[in-house]
């Protein structure tokens, strides 16, 4: 069977106003088959989103899908073919892996990582393929469908992390919010990632897959006491990659849109309706499809460090402290280590957020409101204020309301960063550098006032590698707003 998209179907489709989707001729499987082959070629300029139809007769136990392509050698400089691959069943979303699987299954009891288990109803599926990128020669593609037939056992019902864990009352809680498990393209299991997280001194974390939710009801029995477990999703669209962090457990956030497709605020209004941050994550990495493209005006917070640190998180860093002086909005930043596997580690960097307990709600609300600074570990500290005349004090992602010529102190208290230089960046940028005791512990203040600086913020760098440079961050934190 051919499932090629000719110049002609490709144009017709744009014509429709479905320029970013494609829907091949149908699978149907004639009595006594169970096996389907569809054969194609994507050409460059193919839609997003290629939809393969199949009809799923009843009696169903197991669909099965494997598909392959090919991947042609192309000059220096020139996109080679990357064919993603996901499926709907006939109510909706039903899993994706992307490009991490050459195939996957789905029944009642079970299913391939990435996919929700559940029965296999007769009616209309929808295989997607998404061409990542297509080679000049075009991306040839085989999928492969399988049926087995059959009475299914009992779906499971799905157990999902409790919103609760046993904090310290108003504290500081470490996290990390974008993490990757074998349930998008990660090497780790949630079993692994939650020993990791815990070796890394972290209170809380989120599950953050590529385009599912299925990991969501992965983690039975990996909670405790000592770590509270938020489920959400990485929203992977071909214009940037959002977080949805701490969202309602089995909530399925749609990624089939552009920048220019005008869909991308009321996805962040579900999100939020779902109780989660939209968080645009690593805003400017190189790779395609993964830089910001939306703006900031329906974000909650933005992801400035992730993972080890990189010239991408220092042009994140800075895009982020010209908003800030620029007046254009304050959206908070965070952290997160985007860790897929080893050696990538958990908790690096991780978002310490000031909460009023360790609960789902709480912690969100720390994380929306910027009282939250991001370290590069467990062993990096922070405590940081603002104090001006009659006793008045802001902590991080807090306002000093003091007058404008009213003297203000500023105070960095610093653990753990040894061979690093603390300092004060402001609306003008850093205005004051002091190095850190060899222990890396020490307490840093400076003097200012509201009209002199509009806010202050601190960091704690590591030693300058390239000249004219600053040296990579230890920690960094919120601004304090300064003035009425």
């Amino acid at each position: 069977m051919s499932g090629t998209i000719g110049r002609r179907g490709f144009m017709a489709g744009a014509a429709a106003g479905t320029a970013g989707a494609f829907t091949l001729p149908g699978v149907s499987f004639a009595a006594g088959r169970s096996t389907a082959v569809v054969r194609g070629t994507l050409p460059p300029g193919s839609p997003d989103h290629v939809y393969l139809p199949v009809e799923v007769g009843r009696g169903v136990r197991e669909i099965r899908v494997a598909y392959a392509y090919e991947r042609p050698a192309v000059p220096p400089g020139t996109q080679g073919n990357a064919l993603d691959i996901g499926v709907f069943d006939e109510r909706g979303f039903r899993g994706w892996s992307g490009g991490a699987r050459s195939e996957f299954f789905l029944r009642a009891d079970d299913a391939t990582p990435g996919y929700l288990p559940g029965p296999v109803r007769a009616g209309t599926w929808h295989i997607v393929l998404a061409p990542y990128t297509v080679a000049p020669g075009g991306l040839p593609y085989t999928v492969t469908v399988t049926l087995a037939y059959g009475p299914s056992a009992p779906s499971p019902v799905p157990v999902y992390p409790p919103g609760r864990a046993r904090g310290r009352g108003r504290a500081w809680y470490r996290g990390d919010c974008h993490l990757h498990s074998v349930h998008s393209d990660g090497g780790r299991t949630p079993a692994e990632i939650a020993a990791a997280a815990r070796a890394a001194g972290l209170d809380f974390i989120n599950s953050s897959e590529h385009n599912t939710h299925a990991a969501h009801a992965a983690w039975d029995g990996l909670w405790g006491d000592d770590l509270l477990i938020l489920v959400g999703e990485e929203v992977t669209t071909r214009n940037g990659h959002f977080l949805a962090v701490g969202t309602d457990p089995g909530t399925f956030v749609d990624w089939r849109y552009r920048a220019g497709d005008g869909r991308f605020a009321r996805q962040a209004r579900e999100v939020r309706r779902a109780g989660g941050l939209v968080v645009p994550a690593h805003p400017h990495a190189t790779c395609v499809g993964c830089g910001w493209r939306f703006g900031y005006g329906e974000a909650d917070a933005v992801e400035v460090w992730n993972g080890p640190y990189t010239p991408e998180d220092e042009m994140a860093l800075a895009d982020w402290d010209s908003a800030l002086a620029g007046g254009r909005g304050w959206v908070p930043a965070i952290g997160g280590s985007d860790a897929h596997r080893v050696p990538q580690a958990v908790g690096e960097p991780q978002t310490v957020v000031l909460a009023d307990d360790l609960t789902r709600e709480a912690i969100l609300a720390g994380l929306r409101a910027g009282r939250s600074y991001v370290a590069e570990s467990s062993a990096v500290s922070l405590a940081f204020s603002a104090a001006g005349g009659r006793g008045a004090r802001a902590g991080i992602g807090e306002r000093l309301p003091v007058p404008a010529d009213a003297p203000v102190t500023v105070r960095l208290e610093v653990t753990g960063a040894p061979g690093c230089a603390a300092r004060f960046v402001t609306d003008q940028g850093a205005l004051h550098t002091v190095a850190l005791p060899a222990s890396g512990t020490g307490t840093v203040e400076w003097r200012t006032t509201a009209s002199y600086t509009a806010y202050v913020r601190a960091e704690v760098r590591r030693p300058a590698t390239v000249p004219g440079l600053p040296g990579a961050l230890a920690a960094f934190t919120n601004p304090v707003f300064l003035g009425t």
